[in-house]
C-alpha cells in the first residue's frame, strides 16, 4: 500500500498530493477516474463501472482503450508526486492502493461512524470533537471538477446526505451540552440549504425554545408545515409534531431532555427489544452496496423506509442485511426486531398472523392481549409502532403477503427484507429501495479466504486461492464452506482443495459437518428447488443437461417439449426464485454450482431414456439453428441438412438477425460441440462445426474456430468415415489460415487432400486445393499457390461446381497480381465477379470486389480501387461481416493515403482499428494501428503517429508477421529521421 503521505481529496475539487507535492491531473476524465477509484480505495473497480462514470451519456466505441490511456496518465501523474504504484491494474478493472485514511471521504465516513459509537457509549465530548474534525474535511461541492452524470450526482447526493446527518448529530450533542446560541446560528444556516429537513427544524426549534424564543420556535414549525403542504401535500412527521405540541404546552421536560419528552421511569415500560443476530464472522466485500444504503437512509424521504435485499441462495443476503442493520441500529432506540420467515419453502413459510404475533410479543404486548384475527393484529401493530423508531429485519420472505402487514406507518421506522423471490407485489404497494446482491468479485472472494484462513497462507498460494474462488463460483456461502475446510486443516495445501473441488462431486466437497448434520450448498439449493411448481422443477433439471453458459426460451421449449408460452412462464418462475439469472432479451443463465445441482436432480429424478431424449432435443435444436443461419450467411455450404429441429426458429431470416442471435450463443458453441462428442453424438458434433463455419467467417473468434474443428475432427475419426475426416481436416486447415497459422494449416490440408481423393470426393478435393493455395499465398509462395489454384479451378470446372470456381478465380486473380501479372489477375477477378453476381453470391461478390480494389491500388489506379472497395464495404456491412469489413476499411485507408488524402485515410484506419478491437482480431488490430501511424505521419502529427506505430509493434510481438513488421519499422525509421554515424 502507498504510505499515509498520500492525500486524496474528493470532498470538493478532486485532487491528489504525495510526498513530492500535488499530482498534475489534467482534464475532467482523469479527475473522474481518481474520484471513482478513491471512493472504493483498496477495492477493485470494474472497467464497466469506470466507463459508465467517465462517459455517462454515450460511451464511445473506444471507451475501454481510452480508459486504459487515462489510467496510464493518472498512474504517471501520481508517480511524479511520489506515489508510485498507486493505481493498480487488477481484473476486472483498477484499484487505488491507498489506505482509507488517505481519502477524505472515507476518513469522513469512518469518523462519523466512530462518533456514533462514542456517543452511544456516553462520551459526547469525544463524539463532538470527532464530528467537528470530520466536517472540517469538506472543502466544497464533492467531486467538483471531476465526474458528471448520474453516477456523480448520486455519489454527491449520498455524500451530502452523510454531511448533513453528521451536522445534525453534532448539533444535537451541542444542544445537550447547553450550547444553544451557537447551535441556533449554525442550524439556521444549514436550513438555508436544506429547508425541509425535519430533524434540522426540530433541533432549531429546541434551540430556540431553550434560548427563550418560544414564538420563534413555533413559527419555524408553521413555516415548515406550510411549505410541505404547498410542495408535497403532506404534514410534518409525528416526531416533529410531538415536539411542536410539547413547546405549545411549555413542557419543562424539554429543558432537560434534548431529544423530546422525558423518558419513562425505569420499570414503567418494557426494555426495547434488541433481537439482531451477531454479525457473520469475517464479513467481506459489499462496500458499494453498503455505501449506497447509507446514502439512501441519510436522504430525506416522506414515507415508510423499506429495503428489499434479493438474490439466490448462498449469496449472503442475511449476512449483508445483518451487517448493515447493526451499523444503523443506534438510530432506532425503540427496538430492533429480527423475524425468520422461513420462506425458502411453501411448507415451512411462517404465516403472516404468526409473524405479526412474534412482532407484537417482542414489542411488549402480552400473549393474551394479541388479537386472534389478522386485520385486528395489523391495526394493533400499526398503532403500537406509529410513533416509534423501530428497526425490523424480515429474513427469508416467501412472498409479499408475509411482509405487507408488517410495513410500519410513517418514516420513523426502517424495514429490511431479504428474499430469494422478486416480491413484485411489495413493489406495487410501496416505494422500496432494492438491493440485488450478485456474486463477489475475485478480489472480494480472495479477501474472504484471507480473513478465514489467514492472509499469509492465502498469499503463499495465490494462484491456487484464486482457483478456489472461481471453483466456488464466487458465491459467498460456497467460499465460507471452502474456507472452513481449510481453516480446520491448517497444514493442508490450498492446491489440494482445488483438486478436490475440481473432482466429480464439487457439491459434496462444498459441505462441512455441523450439529450432527452436513451443512452445504445442496441443502440451500434443495430448499429453493423444493418451492418450485412441478413444471418449473422439471424445466430446471432438464436445463441442467445443457452444457453452455446461457439458454433461450426457444431452447427451453425444445428441451422440455413445451409450448413457447409455457416454457417462458417456467423460465420466469426460475428467475423469480433466483435459480436462473435473467440476462434480458429472452436469455437466461445458470450459476455454475446451480447447474451442477440441476444436473444432479436430472440424474436422480429423470429416467435415463428421458435424459437421453432431452440431450437429443438440445442437439437437434442447435443443428436446426445452425443450419438456418448457414442458409442465410453461407448458402453454398450445403453438405449438411439436419433431419429435425424446432418448428419455429428464434430469429428472422436476415444476416443481421442470424448473426445477432449467434453472437448471443457464441459462448455456448464450443461447449455444445464438445458435449455432442462426449455424449456419443459424433455426427452432431462434426455437422455443427460445418454449419457454424459461416458464422466464424463473419465474426472471427479464430481460437474458438480452431478448437471447434479439432473436436469435429476427433468425432469424425471416431466414426471412421474418411470423407468426413477429410472434410473436418479441410475445415481445420481453413480455421488455421484465419488464425494466421499457415504452416500448421498445410499440415492438415495435405492429408485432407489424400482423404478426399481416396473417398472419391471431387468437390472436396477442389476445395482443399483452393485452401492449400490460400495458405501458400499467405506464406508468399505464390508460384505454388497459382498451381494449386489452377488445379482447384480445373476440378471444380469439371464438376460444374460454380462456388468452387468462383473461389478459385478469386484466389488466382490475387496470386497473379501478387507476382506482378496484374492484367491477368484482373481478368480472373472480373470473371469470378461475373459468376458471383450471376449466382447471387453476395458474400463472394464482396470478397472479389475487395480483391479488385486491392489490385487496382497496387497499379496506382486510385479511382478504380476506391470504387471497388466502396462497393465491397457496403456489401460486407449489409451482410454483417465485421471481420472482413475491417480488412476493407484498412485497404480503403491505404488507397486514400496513396492518393494523397491523409485525413480520410486516418478516419478509415481509425474505424478499422475500433472494429478490429471489437471483433477481437489482434492481427487486424495491429494492421490498422500501423496504418493509422502511417496516416498520422503523412498528416504531420508525428507524436500520434509514433504512439500508433509503437502500439502496433507491441501487438506484433505477440503475433509475428514479417511484412507488417517491416511496415512498422519503416514508419518508425521515418519518424527518427536521418541519423549521423559516429566515428569509430
Amino acid at each position: 500500500m502507498v504510505p499515509p503521505a498520500a492525500d486524496v481529496r474528493v470532498l470538493g475539487p478532486v485532487s491528489v498530493s504525495g510526498p513530492a507535492g500535488p499530482a498534475g491531473l489534467t482534464g475532467g476524465r482523469q479527475r473522474a477516474l481518481v474520484g471513482v477509484l478513491a471512493l472504493d480505495a483498496g477495492h477493485v473497480v470494474a472497467t464497466s463501472r469506470l466507463v459508465d462514470a467517465l462517459w455517462p451519456d454515450d460511451p464511445p466505441r473506444t471507451a475501454v482503450r481510452t480508459l486504459h490511456s487515462h489510467a496510464a496518465r493518472v498512474r504517471s501523474a501520481l508517480a511524479a508526486c511520489g506515489l508510485p504504484d498507486a493505481v493498480v491494474t487488477r481484473d476486472p478493472g483498477y484499484l487505488l492502493a491507498v489506505p482509507r485514511e488517505a481519502v477524505d471521504a472515507l476518513s469522513f465516513e469512518d469518523a462519523v461512524r466512530a462518533a456514533g459509537t462514542e456517543a452511544a457509549a456516553g462520551d459526547p465530548v469525544a463524539a463532538a470533537a470527532r464530528l467537528e474534525a470530520a466536517l472540517a474535511l469538506w472543502r466544497g461541492e464533492p467531486l467538483a471538477n471531476g465526474p458528471v452524470g448520474d453516477w456523480a450526482a448520486t455519489e454527491a447526493e449520498r455524500l451530502h446526505g452523510r454531511r448533513v446527518a453528521a451536522a445534525e448529530q453534532l448539533w444535537e450533542i451541542r444542544l445537550g451540552q447547553g450550547d444553544h446560541a451557537t447551535a441556533v446560528t449554525e442550524l439556521d444556516r444549514l436550513l438555508g440549504t436544506y429547508p425541509t429537513r425535519e430533524r434540522l427544524v426540530g433541533l432549531l426549534m429546541l434551540g430556540l425554545y431553550r434560548n427563550g424564543c418560544r414564538a420563534d420556535a413555533l413559527e419555524r414549525y408553521e413555516r415548515l408545515r406550510a411549505r410541505l403542504a404547498e410542495d408535497y401535500g403532506t404534514d410534518p412527521g409525528p416526531e416533529l409534531s410531538r415536539l411542536h405540541t410539547a413547546i405549545l404546552r411549555g413542557d419543562p421536560a424539554l429543558l432537560l431532555h434534548p431529544s423530546g419528552p422525558a423518558p419513562a421511569a425505569a420499570g414503567n415500560a418494557p426494555a426495547a427489544p434488541a433481537q439482531l443476530p451477531p454479525p457473520v464472522g469475517h464479513f467481506s466485500g459489499r462496500g458499494p452496496e453498503l455505501r449506497r444504503l447509507d446514502g439512501w437512509l441519510a436522504a430525506p424521504d416522506g414515507g415508510p423506509r423499506l429495503v428489499l435485499v434479493r438474490g439466490p441462495g448462498g449469496v449472503g443476503k442475511t449476512a449483508f442485511a445483518v451487517e448493515w442493520a447493526r451499523s444503523v441500529r443506534d438510530r432506532y432506540p425503540d427496538g430492533q426486531l429480527f423475524l425468520e420467515l422461513r420462506g425458502h419453502s411453501r411448507g415451512t413459510a411462517v404465516a403472516p398472523e404468526d409473524a405479526l404475533g412474534q412482532a407484537l410479543r417482542a414489542l411488549g404486548v402480552p400473549a393474551d392481549r394479541i388479537p386472534a384475527e389478522l386485520p385486528d393484529q395489523v391495526s394493533a401493530y400499526r398503532s403500537l409502532v406509529h410513533d416509534k423508531r423501530i428497526l425490523l429485519v424480515l429474513d427469508n420472505a416467501a412472498d409479499a403477503a408475509q411482509v405487507l402487514p408488517l410495513v410500519p406507518t410513517g418514516d420513523a421506522s426502517l424495514l429490511v427484507v431479504t428474499s430469494r423471490h422478486e416480491l413484485a407485489a411489495l413493489l406495487v404497494h410501496h416505494a422500496v429501495h432494492l438491493v440485488d446482491l450478485g456474486l463477489l468479485t475475485g478480489d472480494e472472494g480472495a479477501a474472504l479466504l484471507e480473513r478465514v484462513v489467514g492472509a499469509e497462507r492465502v498469499r503463499s498460494e495465490r494462484p491456487a486461492a484464486a482457483e478456489v474462488v472461481e471453483l466456488c463460483g464466487r458465491l459467498p456461502l460456497a467460499l465460507r464452506l471452502a474456507a472452513a475446510k481449510l481453516a480446520g486443516q491448517p497444514r493442508r495445501p490450498i492446491a489440494e482443495l482445488v483438486t478436490e473441488l475440481a473432482g466429480r462431486d464439487r457439491l459434496a466437497a462444498l459441505s462441512v459437518d455441523g450439529d450432527g448434520a452436513a451443512l452445504g450448498l445442496r441443502a440451500v439449493f434443495a430448499s429453493g428447488y423444493g418451492a418450485l411448481t412441478p413444471p418449473a422443477a422439471r424445466l430446471f433439471r432438464l436445463l441442467g443437461l445443457h452444457p453452455g453458459v446461457s439458454v433461450t426460451g426457444s431452447l427451453a421449449a425444445a428441451t422440455a417439449e413445451l409450448p413457447t408460452t409455457e416454457a417462458a412462464a417456467g423460465l420466469r418462475e426460475l428467475a423469480a426464485a433466483h435459480l436462473l439469472e435473467d440476462l434480458g432479451s429472452g436469455r437466461y443463465r445458470f450459476h455454475d454450482l446451480l447447474r451442477l445441482y440441476a444436473a444432479e436432480r436430472a440424474a436422480a429424478e429423470e429416467p435415463a431414456p428421458a435424459r437421453e431424449a432431452a440431450v437429443v432435443r438440445i442437439l437437434d435444436w442447435y443443428l436446426a439453428v445452425a443450419a438456418a443461419a448457414n442458409r442465410i450467411l453461407d448458402p453454398g455450404r450445403d453438405r449438411v441438412t439436419p433431419a429435425r429441429g424446432p418448428a419455429e426458429l428464434p430469429f428472422e431470416a436476415t444476416p443481421a438477425a442470424a448473426l445477432a442471435f449467434l453472437d448471443g450463443e457464441h459462448a455456448n458453441l464450443l461447449s455444445i460441440v464438445a458435449y455432442a462428442g462426449r455424449e456419443g453424438h459424433e455426427t452432431a458434433a462434426w455437422q455443427l462445426c460445418y454449419l457454424l463455419a459461416g458464422y466464424f467467417e463473419s465474426r472471427g473468434h479464430w481460437g474458438d474456430r480452431v478448437a471447434m474443428y479439432r473436436l469435429g475432427l476427433a468425432a469424425a475419426q471416431r466414426l471412421g468415415d474418411p470423407a468426413i475426416s477429410g472434410l473436418m481436416l479441410s475445415g481445420l486447415g481453413v480455421a488455421c489460415i484465419a488464425a494466421r497459422r499457415h504452416a500448421e494449416a498445410l499440415e492438415h490440408l495435405r492429408p485432407a487432400l489424400e482423404l478426399m481423393r481416396s473417398s472419391g470426393d471431387r468437390r472436396g478435393e477442389g476445395h482443399v486445393h483452393n485452401n492449400i493455395a490460400a495458405a501458400l499465398g499467405e506464406l508468399h509462395r505464390y508460384g505454388e499457390a497459382i498451381e494449386s489454384c489452377e488445379r482447384a479451378l480445373e476440378v471444380h470446372t469439371a464438376n460444374g461446381h460454380r462456388l468452387g470456381m468462383r473461389l478459385a478465380l478469386n484466389n488466382l486473380g490475387c496470386a497473379h497480381a501478387r507476382v506482378g501479372e496484374v492484367e491477368r489477375g484482373i481478368a480472373y477477378l472480373e470473371r469470378g465477379l461475373r459468376l458471383a453476381r450471376d449466382d447471387g453470391d453476395r458474400r463472394l461478390e464482396a470478397g472479389i470486389l475487395h480483391s479488385l480494389g486491392e489490385t487496382h491500388r497496387g497499379r496506382g489506379a486510385h479511382r478504380e480501387a476506391l470504387d471497388a472497395l466502396g462497393q465491397a464495404l457496403r456489401l460486407r456491412r449489409r451482410l454483417g461481416e465485421r471481420r472482413y469489413e475491417v480488412e476493407t476499411l484498412i485497404e480503403i485507408s491505404r488507397a486514400r493515403l496513396d492518393a494523397g488524402e491523409p485525413g480520410p485515410a486516418r478516419d478509415h484506419a481509425l474505424a478499422a482499428h475500433r472494429l478490429g478491437v471489437a471483433v477481437g482480431d489482434q492481427h487486424l488490430e495491429a494492421v490498422a494501428a500501423a496504418q493509422l501511424g502511417r496516416a498520422q505521419l503523412a498528416a504531420g502529427d508525428r507524436a500520434d503517429a509514433r504512439g500508433w506505430l509503437l502500439a502496433a509493434a507491441e501487438l506484433r510481438r505477440r503475433i509475428p508477421d514479417r511484412p507488417e513488421e517491416a511496415v512498422i519499422r519503416a514508419g518508425l525509421a521515418e519518424l527518427s529521421g536521418p541519423m549521423l554515424t559516429p566515428s569509430r
